[in-house]
């Protein structure tokens, strides 16, 4: 944006610089007529630097605010995912498989209690003189619906797949597997820009998939997870998190 603003303003003060060149060399009878044009394209070019500066800020308005629309869902998805993983071990590629998990699994409850015991090895070992040694009992205290747990009585969890804003129609691509160096397991869940802001002007969405900032969604999609990484964060700075994240 900034070089076609300075561009323009270059040209408007060309312009300015030519008005005066007439003013002072060319014959009077002809100064009205190349005046007039000459202000006219002056103004003209001053819209333009308006409209692009205007242009912008627009675009970056509608951005965040869909942005922020995107990222709720984005959240959800984290969040089933991360669950799918505390009760199977592992992260889930299939939003229809994830959606059951959320309808039929469960929480355990357990509680957590330290002891100590006769140990009865040492004791023998020991010629009777009684040992002990500490254990850790864990009782299962009960069960709570995964889908009470996370979404109460919402079932936006079943429509998590959709986009919710921009191209109609669009679905997140959801991947997961492991890390093949120490087999932990990953996921992603992430759109394309160009999908989120699908009616927008074509330049602006090709600046701001290669956008490298420390305030803005790095990267030509919004994601959460890494396919790469033990990460289940968002790329997305936090001033784009409409509830405080957890």
């Amino acid at each position: 944006m900034l070089t076609a603003v300075l561009t323009v303003v270059g040209l408007i003060i060309l312009t300015i610089v030519i008005v005066w060149i007439i003013d002072r060399f060319v014959p009077k009878k002809a100064k009205p007529v190349l005046n007039i044009l000459l202000w006219i394209l002056i103004i003209f070019l001053g819209y333009l630097t308006f409209d692009s500066v205007y242009g912008e800020i627009k675009f970056n308005q509608l951005k965040k605010k869909r942005y922020v629309t995107v990222i709720e869902s984005l959240k959800d998805i984290r969040d089933a995912q991360l669950a799918h993983r505390t009760v199977t071990g592992e992260f889930s590629d299939d939003f229809d498989a994830l959606i059951k998990f959320i309808d039929t699994a469960s929480f355990t409850i357990t509680q957590r209690k330290d002891s100590t015991i006769l140990d009865k090895e040492m004791t023998k070992r020991f010629g009777g003189v009684e040992t002990f040694k500490d254990i850790v009992i864990i009782d299962t205290l009960g069960f709570v619906p995964v889908k009470d747990s996370l979404f109460g009585a919402d079932t936006r969890y079943k429509t998590m797949m959709n986009v919710p804003i921009g191209k109609s129609g669009a679905k997140f691509k959801l991947e997961a597997g492991k890390l093949p160096e120490d087999n932990i397991p990953v996921f992603e869940a992430s759109v394309d820009k160009d999908i989120i802001l699908h009616d927008q002007d074509k330049h602006l969405v090709n600046k701001e998939k290669q956008v490298v900032a420390v305030d803005g969604v790095n990267g030509p999609t919004l994601k959460v997870g890494s396919m790469t990484e033990v990460y289940t964060k968002g790329n997305w700075p936090k001033s784009y998190n409409s509830k405080k994240e957890d």
